[in-house]
């Protein structure tokens, strides 16, 4: 090992001038070292890392071009929701406004029945006030002309004696003896 180690330091004491041999000097190596790393990935590198990125470019195209084209369909569906929309509210406007006139005219449907039962209504009442008016007369009326006869047959039964008591009676029958003639 020391061997090796000798010559690797007698090489640095080697001239320059037409032989080959190591730099001791680290800036002036590191600077060529590199400029010769980056010359050759340049240079060969150059086509893959062209290919990474003409590839990356490529992905990021498609993904543009999907993007529109998902964008476009999101608009056309939009649209069409849109235009369902329209077409519902419309069909909702619709059924309001009938709604709303049927419930009118159902609403005057039942006010003029209501009015035509009331009148009914007033009409039996004003039927059956006239009614029990007339009954309520007519009870009065009898119980009055029953009450004059009892009165009458009273005052009669009181002042008649037997032999006017048979007057009476044959005036009674005369006159209905009389009538019957009229009629025949």
């Amino acid at each position: 090992m020391k061997n090796i180690t000798d010559s690797f330091l007698s090489l640095s004491y080697w001239p320059s001038a037409g032989s080959f041999g190591f730099d001791t000097d680290i800036l002036a190596t590191n600077l060529i070292n590199l400029s010769v790393v980056l010359g050759v990935l340049i240079f060969f590198g150059k086509g893959v890392l062209s290919d990474l990125l003409d590839n990356r470019k490529q992905r990021i195209l498609r993904t543009i071009r999907n993007s529109e084209e998902l964008r476009e369909g999101a608009i056309e569906q939009l649209e069409k929701a849109r235009a369902r929309l329209r077409k519902v509210e419309t069909e909702a406007d619709r059924f309001r406004v009938n709604g709303y006139s049927e419930i009118e005219r159902e609403k005057l449907k039942l006010i003029n029945s209501i009015n035509t039962t009331l009148e009914q209504l007033e009409n039996y009442k004003n039927e059956t006030i006239q009614f029990e008016q007339q009954k309520a007369i007519h009870q009065v009326q009898q119980r009055v002309l029953q009450q004059a006869l009892q009165g009458a047959l009273g005052t009669l039964n009181s002042s008649l004696n037997n032999e006017l008591h048979l007057r009476t009676i044959s005036a009674n029958i005369g006159m209905f003896g009389a009538m019957k003639d009229k009629k025949n």
